[in-house]
């Protein structure tokens, strides 16, 4: 193996001369993948005067020195861009947009978050979709109807935890 399996980080070998080029194209590439951040997402032309460590998502028709990477996160470095194809579940943070982005699917979701519950100090505040709530049928006084449906209205984001149950 002359590289690694996920991100193509180039490896050392035995004997291997100029190892340092070889590690510090390795460490330039980790740099630009732990906890990222991009300046943008789907630019199709790299910026003209980039500062070294700035990064973008590239777009879906590239050109100019990002012509072969669509869709890579395109980073800026000293020695010029540097490339990474984005693996699925790959996030990250779109500065010009104050969300992220995640690979999924063989596309950048932005803004999407994926969770099968959301916790806030501890307390669950959002979970799994429950059953909808019927409309209210039969009756004759509308009062006991409007009742009806808004204690269904009320336990169902309690069960769903949008809001807090009643103290008794």
């Amino acid at each position: 193996m002359t590289e690694t399996a996920r991100f193509a980080l180039p490896l050392l070998h035995a004997g291997q001369s100029q190892k340092e080029m070889f590690h510090n194209e390795a460490l330039t590439q980790i740099d630009s993948l732990l906890h990222p951040a991009v300046v943008a997402i789907g630019i199709e032309t790299p910026p003209a005067d980039p500062v070294p460590g700035a990064a973008w998502v590239v777009g879906p028709a590239p050109s100019g020195a990002w012509a072969d990477h669509p869709g890579a996160v395109a980073t800026w470095t000293d020695g010029g861009w540097r490339f990474a194809v984005p693996r699925p579940g790959l996030c990250v943070w779109v500065e010009s947009l104050g969300v992220t982005a995640r690979y999924h699917a063989g596309a950048w979701q932005t803004g999407v978050i994926a969770a099968a519950r959301i916790d806030i100090g501890g307390v669950q505040v959002l979970g799994d979709r429950g059953a909808a709530i019927p409309a209210p049928t039969g009756g004759t006084v509308t009062d006991s109807e409007a009742r009806s449906a808004i204690v269904a209205i009320l336990d169902a984001m309690r069960a769903h935890g949008l809001i807090a149950a009643t103290e008794l």
